[in-house]
């Protein structure tokens, strides 16, 4: 990345941020042996909703610094006019210290519930019995007992018999209402983007959902002749040929890139 990095967000008037996979999955979380086994005994139990809170919890058990890089970055853009959008669900991103309503996670998280058959109920918070519920159950499959039984306690649908779910892209009937107010906003705000110098940061995205960032920020840098895209990512950093000039791709790791800012 640039040395004068800072200095360009500072003289931007304002400024989009997208966080990415390398976000939900960080490098220390990566090399736990335990991580990938209890991912597998998630994926063959058929519990994948359950996958942001096992990223949410290794991570808690790596003592990854995400959480401190993202609050520092947070702090950076303080002074700015921006607005981030994450296809990562992990805690660290929903946590850090952003503007109000500056963020918006389509893809859900791992901090509410939702009816596993959606129904019109808005999705709901994490009660304190449920936060160590799913503390317990995952504390186990850390451990290798996994006892995915244990999370039907997490409670019934008000409104029929259905179990309460993780309200996430991974639950198989995702309700999208927790977000989509969010989403509102941020639409209404990037169409306020238009001839303003706008820095375009599109930190450790991949391919797992483009049509959420990487094609849209895309877009947003073409039409707007006063924008500037930086794509920072350990391998798909490279840049269309119809940004030339205008965009940067930069091959490494975006909490890497953020923590030596």
């Amino acid at each position: 990345m640039p040395d004068d990095i800072r200095g360009i967000i500072e003289e931007a008037e304002m400024v989009l941020v997208g966080l990415g996979e390398e976000f939900q999955c960080p490098a220390a979380v990566r090399l736990l042996p335990e991580y990938a086994r209890g991912k597998e005994a998630i994926q063959e139990a058929g519990f994948l909703w359950l996958l942001p809170a096992w990223d949410d919890y290794c991570e808690c058990r790596a003592n990854a610094d995400t959480g401190a890089v993202l609050a520092k970055f947070a702090d950076m853009l303080a002074g700015k006019n921006y607005f981030v959008v994450s296809v990562a669900m992990n805690a660290s991103v929903e946590m850090a210290p952003w503007k109000a309503g500056r963020l918006v996670m389509p893809c859900g998280t791992a901090s509410r519930l939702q009816c596993a058959e959606r129904c019109d109920r808005k999705p709901i918070p994490l009660s304190y019995g449920d936060k160590c519920l799913l503390e317990e159950v995952l504390s186990g499959l850390y451990e290798g007992n996994f006892v995915p039984g244990r999370l039907e306690k997490l409670g019934g649908c008000e409104a029929g018999q259905a179990p309460m779910v993780l309200n996430n892209i991974y639950a198989e009937n995702y309700n999208e209402n927790g977000y989509l107010k969010q989403w509102s906003l941020y639409t209404k705000w990037l169409q306020g983007t238009l001839n303003h110098r706008v820095i375009i940061l599109e930190l450790g995205v991949g391919m797992q959902f483009p049509s959420v960032i990487r094609f849209p920020f895309e877009k947003a840098a073409f039409f707007n002749q006063k924008a500037e895209f930086y794509r920072i990512n350990e391998r798909l950093y490279h840049m269309t040929e119809e940004l030339r000039g205008k965009g940067y791709g930069i091959s490494q790791n975006a909490i890497d890139c953020l923590r030596n800012l």
